[in-house]
């Protein structure tokens, strides 16, 4: 297991921290996103966005009410999901997380996954982000596998 701990002080920076973070990430990974709201998941997002090509950052938006976004880049596809209005096991069936999996060269960024054990089982990778401050972040990227 291998653990990377940053702090970021603005929204810019958290954006930035995404870009740097896309570095340490590759197809075939589902990333639980872990945090309070308004955390800066979705911020982190748009930097990791802006790092695999697949989007800019005024284009990445929440996927509270759509459940999940798609970000295609010339080497991965993205998906950002948003697991917050999602109650039971059944619900999450039915947003075919594993036909995302599948797809080639996607990475899942899953936001509330930590609510499903088999979504905690499947990743191997954690983005814990811990608000400090009105804008500061501690952001900790673990890898458990």
């Amino acid at each position: 297991m291998s653990k990377r701990q940053f702090c970021t002080h603005s929204a810019d920076e958290t954006v930035a921290l995404g870009r740097l973070i896309s570095n340490f990430l590759e197809a075939g990974q589902m990333v639980i996103l872990r945090g309070d709201l308004g955390a800066g998941k979705t911020t982190l997002v748009k930097g990791i966005a802006e790092g695999f090509h697949a989007a800019l950052q005024e284009d990445v938006t929440s996927p509270t009410f759509t459940l999940v976004h798609e970000y295609r880049g010339p080497e991965v596809t993205l998906f950002h999901i948003d697991l917050y209005r999602i109650d039971t096991e059944r619900e999450l069936a039915t947003l075919g997380i594993d036909d995302l999996r599948s797809e080639p060269d996607s990475i899942l960024l899953v936001e509330w996954g930590e609510k499903f054990e088999s979504i905690v089982e499947e990743s191997g990778t954690e983005i814990a982000l811990e608000r400090t401050g009105e804008t500061e972040r501690v952001i900790i990227l673990r890898d458990n596998q």
